[in-house]
């Protein structure tokens, strides 16, 4: 339990370093670190498959990505936010702390559910992709597709 809470303390250290970097790359790195972080939790809870893809999807493959789209679009010409932005976040991450608040006092459930053997396992994880995540895993890739290509035309419009 010492070690979850001690993950959860990281996990959150390093999600509030990406919001309060001034510096994109350094958000990036701290980003990078927070899913790291999230990978051994995964590895903690007996998943080694999510935590395995964890760190070579998200942690590699996808912030490579976002370093690329930062280095395109030269992070040191964009404006800063004007102060309705900040206030429009503020609002957001109170809410989300007020729901965190009433999910952290609700009653407890009693019955403890029974994990499967092959949880975490390339079986389930495939059959539950291929099956009833289809559309959403299809969705995101396209997602990723539109994004750097929209990177790679502003880039060179400002050129």
């Amino acid at each position: 339990m010492i070690v979850f809470f001690i993950l959860a303390f990281l996990t959150l250290l390093f999600s509030l370093l990406v919001v309060t970097q001034r510096n994109v790359v350094h958000s990036a790195m701290a980003l990078a670190a927070t899913l790291f972080v999230m990978a051994v939790l995964f590895l903690t809870l007996d998943a080694p498959m999510l935590g395995v893809l964890q760190i070579l999807v998200y942690a590699g493959a996808i912030m490579i990505l976002i370093l690329f789209v930062i280095m395109l679009l030269n992070p040191l010409s964009i404006e800063a936010r004007p102060a309705a932005w900040w206030m429009l976040g503020s609002l957001g991450a109170a809410a989300l702390c007020l729901q965190l608040a009433a999910l952290v006092h609700r009653p407890a459930v009693s019955a403890e559910a029974a994990v499967p053997a092959s949880f975490g396992g390339p079986e389930s994880i495939a059959q539950s992709l291929f099956t009833d995540f289809a559309l959403p895993f299809g969705l995101a890739s396209v997602l990723l597709l539109v994004a750097i290509i929209g990177a790679v035309a502003l880039a060179q419009r400002q050129r």
